[in-house]
């Protein structure tokens, strides 16, 4: 294999994982959340951000949303010479949309949500906190189809070299 095959399969498979993380908060996870109480949610979602947020959990968001973007990046490393082929569009493509829907999108929208949802006090829920899971929910449904889009590209760009 190739550099830039390598680097593409790579990037394939890092967006297959995002793929499957973000269809399961979105399709499975997404219908119990929203059955939960405010209490139950916010409860729920800091146990949830505890293990996310550390230890083998961090190491898996990290690995997925870094191999997303050095990976497509690599790829066009080694297909710099021919800027103007399928698999060098699609790859560009695919690294613009994962540096927008997920880079930007997790750390300007979802970080500063998981904040506040972490800030109620469950004893006493804000008024407008349904809200903030439908901002929750919202991000999820954002960024599945994002690592979806992304997951085709590569595919589609590998498939093309």
């Amino acid at each position: 294999m190739t550099g830039e095959e390598w680097a593409l399969a790579a990037s394939a498979f890092f967006a297959g994982l995002a793929s499957g993380l973000l269809g399961m908060l979105s399709t499975i996870m997404r219908p119990m959340l929203a059955a939960m109480s405010g209490r139950d949610f916010r409860n729920f979602m800091e146990a949830f951000l505890r293990y996310a947020d550390h230890g083998w959990g961090k190491v898996f968001n990290y690995a997925w949303s870094t191999g997303m973007t050095i990976g497509p990046i690599v790829a066009l490393v080694f297909l710099w010479d021919d800027p103007g082929s399928t698999s060098f569009i699609l790859t560009a493509i695919g690294l613009g949309i994962v540096i927008a829907g997920v880079l930007i999108v997790s750390n300007v929208w979802k970080t500063p949500v998981y904040n506040v949802i972490l800030a109620w006090d469950p004893q006493a829920m804000p008024a407008d906190w349904e809200a903030g899971r439908r901002r929750y929910f919202t991000i999820n449904w954002i960024q599945l189809a994002v690592t979806w889009l992304a997951f085709a590209l590569f595919l589609v760009a590998l498939i093309s070299l």
